[in-house]
């Protein structure tokens, strides 16, 4: 009865968000509501429950003041690019770190943003870091000084750590995309470009190394126009070239701006333009104008007036078109050289959005499934909603890195796990910088911070308790290699310690054992990503592990449709087994709504399956699609229909049906004409232009498909399609063809059918793998055997399913 009376209350505070009375009066009555109370709502809610206006909280003057001045931004660019080298000069220029260190430094200190050993050594960045600093910048606008609050997460470049960047850009409101002067769009270029695209974050774009040789600016924003397919335009002009480069031009303030002192510390302002550039920045300030005229209708109808437009007029164009996803501006200068990177600070503060003016909305689960999602507001008075992006094993514990989208967290207090529906309080509270840590008392609406002893997933929601919201979690591509991997000597417990933080803490490193080898499995996006983790679990566990050939990420699917009309009898005394399946399975495209390439559809008419056996139907069908008959991996693209059937009033059960759905499939299988799927990645080859003819010989013989190529001056980029079980050992011969000049990165692209040659072989390998009662357990119908028998493999398509 008082769970009853309590319900309807809470129901009634539902209806009337608006009375703070009755809010204030829920929160002391009933403040541990949980998601197992919104579920018992949800089924309380009529039909037209999503019709309700979810309530509406609008910012206060000190809410806009200070989201006004704040940006979140990240750095994100191909490996080499320099994001690194740029935010350890943002870091000195803004006060937060009182010197610099080179990324490969002779000092042995190592960037501020790469903390581990691991990176330092490398050179190269592994984990995604967040900081934050404070920079005064001048309004092109109205010239006013203002003091800015930046958030910035600096990102691997590497498409083995793609993940990185993944939950990164999913939790911020700007990034910077910084490109090299010489080698211009590159291959992770493009996938940065898909993943801001994905969560719909605006862009500035940073031309670095313009003090390199044959640096090149204008070719690259062609590049960016051509191959990002966005509209680009420089906002600045370098002053000198190559080594002579002294400063740049400001096309927008028609300025003059030189970086002078050791450290490039002092920024000098001049109205007067070098004549030697006068001509050439008003050319590019033309070409400026005629790009925003495309995407701003403003500056397109000064342009047919044949008017000028004023510095206020330019840079709100540019600031509508660049938060309004339809143009970047383009910067330029030299980081590991101290030019022009002040300017870039202050187009950050410029140009980019403040949290207040990126969109984000949340899913209220009391609500039906298909019900609008619901506009979060950052407001410091509304209900809580954060979002946990990113987590890491500290000395402290786990540490998560959480957004804050609406409302406040302060130390102490309780927060409700979305998914879960636990409170857990929040025993400590801290800002980042690398890996240090500033203790906090409260953070408010639009900011980043790290809370300890919380026990979440990436991508977890946590609320105040109040609502039943929930977001939607980052996109996580699925690994392309495997590797055996067993410790040296007799196991301990730090090996799956370690195994179990690094599969928590990354969501594209997966660990299983396999069912007949009994060898413990690891799979992630690369080589250098698994290598990674391997070298850690030495280090950080004392754990020396050895490692097996690596192991491509094959799949199998189905070419065509097949029916199947199944029955599984058992009987062994008593109540035996019994279930009859009919239906059909095809082909099936990937879902981009749903994000599967799989599906099971129930049309059973009349009962003649109860419905109470549907469930078990379809867990068979996945348990049947975990492992193929060729080469015993997954099935993927395969959508199974069940139409009919028959049950048994004493014999039919669950497990039963289970077990009759998976007889089917494998029964049908063969018939479908199975094949096995590998892995392709696109390859993109950089190397001095003497040895083209040598690197596309050798992507030819690994059956390549050149996509695109590019000469330059001295050095060329192929790109091209190649099989990952083709790419083994092509780094030490791509050394070797290039005299150690050449060097290559490549990501997944897609999944395509093997050879026929090939695929037989792989179905013979699997079939030798097996044990050898497996073996002879086949029969010439091939109804009661998982793998193929010999007769089989002389069909690639042949299948005992």
């Amino acid at each position: 009865m008082v769970t009853t009376a309590r319900l309807v209350f809470q129901a009634c505070l539902r209806a009337r968000p608006q009375s703070r009375l009755l809010t204030r009066l829920s929160g002391l009555s009933w403040s541990n509501r949980t998601a197992a109370t919104a579920a018992a709502l949800k089924t309380e809610e009529p039909e037209d429950s999503f019709g309700f206006e979810p309530p509406t909280y609008l910012l206060t003057d000190k809410d806009e003041q200070r989201l006004r001045f704040q940006r979140n931004i990240g750095v994100s660019a191909h490996i080499d690019s320099g994001k690194t080298t740029l935010t350890e000069r943002i870091l000195y220029y803004t006060g937060r770190i009182r010197d610099i260190h080179e990324v490969r430094g002779r000092d042995n200190v190592g960037a501020k943003m790469d903390s581990m050993d691991l990176e330092r050594e490398k050179g190269i960045t592994i984990q995604s870091a967040a900081t934050f600093c404070d920079w005064q910048t001048t309004s092109p606008v109205t010239g006013e000084k203002n003091n800015y609050a930046i958030n910035i997460i600096d990102t691997p470049g590497h498409v083995d750590f793609t993940i990185e960047v993944e939950r990164a850009l999913r939790v911020l409101d700007g990034a910077i995309l910084v490109l090299c002067a010489v080698a211009g769009v590159q291959s992770q270029t493009t996938t940065v470009d898909r993943q801001m695209r994905r969560y719909n974050v605006p862009r500035i774009s940073f031309i670095n190394k313009m003090d390199r040789p044959g640096a090149n600016p204008w070719r690259v924003i062609d590049q960016i126009r051509t191959k990002l397919r966005i509209p680009a335009a420089a906002v600045q002009v370098p002053i000198g070239v190559e080594d002579q480069l002294k400063g740049v031009v400001d096309l927008v303030r028609w300025k003059a701006i030189y970086n002078e002192g050791e450290k490039g510390n002092t920024i000098v302002e001049s109205d007067e333009i070098p004549a030697t550039v006068v001509d050439f920045a008003k050319e590019k300030r033309r070409e400026l104008l005629e790009q925003l005229a495309e995407v701003d209708d403003e500056i397109g109808e000064l342009l047919i007036m044949d008017e000028e437009p004023n510095t206020v007029q330019l840079a709100a164009a540019i600031r509508r078109a660049t938060v309004g996803l339809k143009f970047t501006p383009v910067f330029l200068g030299s980081a590991v050289k101290n030019t022009a990177v002040q300017p870039l600070l202050n187009g950050v503060c410029a140009y980019l959005p403040t949290p207040a003016e990126s969109p984000v909305v949340a899913h209220d689960t009391a609500l039906a499934v298909d019900a609008p999602p619901v506009p979060l507001v950052p407001a410091a008075v509304a209900p809580l909603v954060a979002l946990a992006f990113k987590l890491e094993e500290g000395r402290y514990g786990q540490l998560t890195y959480m957004r804050v989208y609406q409302g406040t967290i302060r130390k102490g207090q309780f927060i409700f796990h979305a998914r879960t529906g636990k409170k857990v309080k929040v025993p400590r509270l801290v800002r980042m910088h690398s890996n240090e840590m500033e203790d906090i008392e409260e953070i408010g609406p639009g900011e980043i911070c790290a809370i300890f002893g919380v026990d979440c997933a990436s991508g977890d929601t946590f609320t105040d308790g109040s609502t039943s919201y929930s977001m939607t979690s980052m996109f996580v591509p699925e690994p392309v290699i495997s590797l055996a991997i067993k410790p040296v000597g007799q196991e301990t417990p730090n090996f799956s310690r370690a195994l179990n933080r690094f599969k928590k803490e990354d969501p594209t490193f997966r660990v299983h054992v396999d069912k007949e080898s009994k060898e413990t499995i690891i799979s992630g996006m690369g080589e250098l990503h698994l290598e990674i983790y391997v070298e850690r679990m030495k280090r950080e566990y004392n754990v020396d592990c050895t490692t097996g050939k690596p192991q491509v990420a094959f799949r199998e699917t189905i070419t065509q449709r097949a029916d199947f009309h199944y029955t599984h009898k058992k009987q062994s005394g008593g109540a035996g087994q019994y279930g009859r399946v009919i239906g059909y399975v095809e082909p099936m495209e990937f879902d981009s709504k749903t994000g599967q390439d799989v599906a099971f559809e129930n049309v059973v008419m009349g009962g003649n399956i109860p419905t109470q056996y549907i469930p078990a139907c379809e867990k068979g069908f996945y348990e049947a699609l975990e492992k193929g008959s060729l080469s015993g991996n997954e099935v993927c693209g395969c959508r199974l229909v069940l139409q009919d059937g028959l049950a048994h009033s004493v014999d039919s059960s669950e497990l039963a049906f289970r077990q009759a759905m998976i007889g089917a499939f494998r029964d049908v299988y063969s018939k479908a004409k199975p094949v096995i799927l590998e892995p392709i990645m696109s390859v993109e080859v950089i190397a001095p232009s003497e040895f083209q003819s040598a690197v596309i010989g050798s992507l030819n013989s690994r059956r390549g498909t050149i996509t695109d190529s590019e000469v330059r001056e001295d050095e060329f980029t192929v790109t091209a399609d190649v099989a990952l079980n083709d790419m083994f050992g092509f780094s030490n011969h791509l050394r070797g063809v290039t005299q150690g000049k050449g060097e290559f990165s490549m990501e997944y692209k897609t999944h395509q059918p093997v050879l026929p040659n090939t695929q037989q072989e792989i179905a013979e390998a699997y079939r030798k793998s097996l044990p050898q009662a497996k073996k002879e357990l086949c029969t010439d119908d091939h109804q009661s055997c998982f793998t193929p028998p010999s007769s089989c493999l002389r069909d690639p398509t042949h299948s005992p399913y």
